[in-house]
């Protein structure tokens, strides 16, 4: 279930929250209500989450059901092709990501014919079993009969058999996922400055020639080197490292050795990883650079807006703070200039006690006591007549 996955993951973060006030909370939302109505007024029901646990319930909600929508899409699309067997189905359902679910579907996602669709129709997929089954054997001499039978010469039947291992290469989910991991961890953003664009493009001097690794890159430096870019003054290239470490895991994936193969399979293994595996691994990078970048500069305004929000508008002045009501009292409060708590207290102005001298008295001595500057009222029951009982008190003092 949904809310049981959204609970484990809330308690990866070090929250004890259980599954039932996940799933509490997902009814509230489902009906309707917003995060902060939930956060200020349903805290019984979702045993007190606040409003950063439900904001991450709402955004994991919505992707986690657009991810199983997703799997029955595809489960369909596969079931239709009369490919999809156990143990495809048991991968896709238990994919956790779009991104591995959309690499499981690679292989079966309809579109436009490629030149390995147009190789295996000419027949030439029995030769790829032959060069990877005798990896020593002579790549042209296999070929010739392939290319006769298809019309065609050796070179045709060869350029057709890549075509088809390099398909295999991008579709194997594993390799892609793998790669893509890879990339991230080890790779780097490389920015340089447009050619001509040197005086037009002054401000963006830091980033002429500049290069840092993609998974500890700051949001600030990805976002100007974007914006950058977005103005034709940079370009952005990710740097995945060094060939041969991805073109080993391209062998290591299909069980071929690093040494003793033909010339042909080392071409087509260098030119899987650059034509294929290396492009959409960049692509991936890019979209995760910006948007682990635009969520880390989304937390930074929060912290700065939060401590904008908390700073104290008067200055630094001892205060008074008064939080209305009736039955319950007026709960106040002394801090001084500092925020420090000083003392507290809890009168009954209003009715049905009514005791408005006492509670001026109590509340004067208090003033007195800490030498109070400001009184700061809530806005709410009885907030009306606790700012009459203050202004009386102000007269006082």
């Amino acid at each position: 279930m949904i809310s049981s996955v959204i609970a484990r993951e809330l308690a990866a973060t070090g929250a004890d929250v259980a599954e039932s006030a996940v799933a509490a909370a997902i009814k509230l939302l489902d009906e309707g209500n917003t995060v902060p109505f939930i956060a200020r007024y349903r805290k019984e029901v979702t045993g007190g989450l606040d409003d950063t646990q439900l904001r991450f319930i709402e955004e994991r909600v919505v992707y986690l059901r657009e991810l199983e929508e997703r799997k029955q899409t595809i489960l369909a699309a596969i079931e239709e092709q009369g490919k999809l067997n156990d143990d495809l189905k048991a991968a896709i359902l238990a994919c956790d990501t779009k991104a591995r679910l959309e690499d499981l579907y690679l292989p079966y996602k309809k579109k436009r014919k490629t030149k390995a669709d147009i190789a295996r129709e000419a027949g030439y997929e029995p030769l790829v079993e032959e060069l990877l089954a005798d990896p020593a054997a002579d790549p042209e001499t296999l070929a010739t009969k392939y290319g006769e039978a298809a019309g065609k010469d050796a070179k045709d039947a060869l350029t057709g058999a890549r075509a088809i291992l390099v398909d295999r290469f991008a579709t194997d989910a594993d390799l892609v996922g793998s790669v893509r991991e890879q990339v991230w961890s080890s790779g780097s953003a490389a920015a340089a400055v447009v050619e001509g664009k040197e005086t037009a493009g002054a401000k963006y001097r830091d980033y002429f020639e500049h290069n840092e690794p993609l998974d500890t890159m700051p949001s600030h430096r990805v976002l100007a080197v974007l914006r950058g870019e977005a103005e034709g003054i940079l370009t952005l290239n990710i740097d995945a490292g060094e060939d041969e470490t991805y073109e080993h895991m391209i062998r290591e994936a299909f069980e071929l050795p690093d040494g003793g193969t033909s010339k042909w399979i080392d071409q087509a293994v260098r030119f899987g990883w650059r034509t294929k595996l290396e492009v959409s691994a960049a692509l991936d990078a890019r979209t995760r650079l910006k948007e682990r970048a635009e969520a880390e500069a989304v937390d930074v305004f929060a912290r700065n807006l939060r401590d904008l929000l908390l700073a104290a508008p008067a200055g630094q002045r001892a205060t008074l703070g008064l939080d209305p009501g009736y039955r319950n009292g007026v709960k106040c409060a002394v801090v001084d200039s500092t925020g420090k708590v000083l003392d507290t207290a809890i009168v009954y102005p209003h009715q049905p006690r009514n005791d408005w001298s006492g509670a001026k008295e109590q509340l004067a001595t208090l003033c007195a006591t800490h030498r109070v500057e400001l009184m700061a009222i809530g806005n709410g029951t009885a907030s009306r007549e606790t700012e009459t009982l203050a202004r009386e008190i102000a007269d006082l003092i």
